[in-house]
């Protein structure tokens, strides 16, 4: 009888044992596979553009943040990112833009006439992607990272003001923004292209900004905007300003007609 038992006790002491191990294994593969998801989206993003080492630049981008406090992220943590995958001049085709993503994106992806910062390798890699990471950890976390605005120097608003930084550098002939109109601030001097970008337009590079000012329905703003005097005085000396008030509707339609010249969508 004590025999059959301890038999039992046996079976059962095992059976635990292998529970707990394929718990612990399955714990360990769902890390890893959470870690390589980001890594392979990163890649694959990466690939699609010629002439880079993708893992070179997927190194100098866990650099940046790999083991740190995601609120202890400095921009010029992305230093090394930057040289990794330097941004090239586009004269002529930059487009620069605020509080318009979509509208400015879905033109863009149908029409080859300008590029934006996230028509870029490292754009484009980590659009719409969170990231950071953890003292005393190798890992990329996408859960738990502070927002953008929880702290000044976190992992992903530090990535985006130096890279940001980096595209209006190379900014060269005449420079596109597309600005909103349905706010009451187009020009607004907290955000990325007032505070980061119009800066680094130096007029030996660049000789005119043009302003788009894109129109809606529940239109707020125009090229009459006083706020825009601020972006006027902003501009480095010897840099033209010109300001066109577009409907959204006219660049849609724009976007969907290839027929339509670049320079006759606004």
């Amino acid at each position: 009888m004590e025999h059959e038992q301890s038999r039992r006790l046996g079976k059962r002491c095992v059976i635990l044992i292998v529970i707990v191990v394929l718990i612990v294994i399955s714990a360990v593969v769902f890390g890893l596979t959470l870690k390589s998801a980001f890594e392979s989206t990163f890649l694959s993003r990466c690939e699609k553009f010629d002439q880079y080492d993708c893992k070179k630049v997927w190194d100098a981008f866990q650099q940046a943040y790999v083991n740190k406090d995601p609120c202890k992220v400095p921009v010029e943590a992305y230093d090394p990112l930057i040289a990794a995958a330097p941004f090239k001049p586009q004269c002529n085709r930059m487009m620069f833009w605020s509080k318009t993503k979509d509208v400015v994106h879905g033109f863009t992806e149908k029409r080859d006439c300008f590029v934006t910062l996230e028509d870029t390798l490292l754009g484009s890699v980590l659009d719409g992607l969170t990231w950071c990471g953890k003292e005393g950890s190798k890992d990329t976390n996408t859960t738990g990272c502070p927002g953008w605005s929880d702290c000044e120097n976190n992992t992903v608003r530090s990535f985006w003001i130096r890279a940001s930084a980096a595209f209006a550098d190379v900014a060269c002939g005449n420079v596109t923004a597309m600005l909103n109109g349905s706010i009451n601030t187009p020009f607004n001097p907290t955000s990325i292209f007032a505070s980061v970008e119009v800066p680094r337009f130096i007029a030996s590079r660049v000789k005119n900004l043009n302003v788009v000012m894109v129109i809606q329905k529940n239109n707020i703003s125009n090229c009459t905007d006083p706020y825009l005097k601020n972006l006027t005085q902003a501009l480095d000396k010897g840099i033209t300003y010109s300001c066109k008030d577009v409907p959204e509707s006219q660049i849609q339609e724009c976007g969907a007609k290839p027929e339509i010249a670049c320079g006759d969508c606004w």
